[in-house]
């Protein structure tokens, strides 16, 4: 039996302020599958580090430079076609230049308590768990309903 399988190398990266506020990307449903109020990251490139690549795609995304990003945890999940989805999960408070937004999507820092009054990307409240509680490293949906999923937490 082969150990071999295909991977999607993914990373996202909660940047948070003095003030509290982390930095949110309106994904546009015109354009993604997995649209609304998100976290900036994107897909990690051939022969790039998995550090090299949260720092690349923060900068493309918002303009911001972010300085010592912390493996936080990884939520994952098997595609429909069979292909394991591994998200990478930074955080930091420390970083330089000026917000502006991309083709990605509009970006803008974004109180914690005004979260509720945005449209948020599918199951993002779930995934700020593995952020916010230092119990939690992983998110893994481990099986696909009608038009959820079965998540798990450890």
């Amino acid at each position: 039996m082969s150990r071999k399988s295909q991977v999607i190398l993914t990373n996202m990266c909660l940047i948070e302020d003095d003030q509290n506020r982390i930095v949110m990307q309106i994904r546009d449903p015109k354009m993604y599958s997995w649209s609304g109020a998100a976290l900036p990251g994107g897909h990690i490139e051939e022969k790039e580090s998995l550090h090299q690549a949260v720092v690349r795609e923060i900068y493309e995304e918002t303009g911001l430079t972010i300085h010592h990003p912390r493996l936080v945890g990884m939520k994952h999940w098997y595609t429909a076609e069979g292909i394991r989805y591994l998200v990478f999960l930074y955080r930091t408070n420390e970083f330089s230049g000026h917000l502006r937004s991309s083709e990605e999507g509009e970006v803008r820092w974004v109180a914690r308590e005004e979260l509720d009054t945005l449209e948020l990307a599918y199951d993002l409240k779930n995934l700020l768990r593995i952020f916010d509680d230092k119990s939690l490293s992983e998110l893994f949906y481990s099986e696909r309903l009608e038009n959820d999923f079965v998540r798990e937490f450890w």
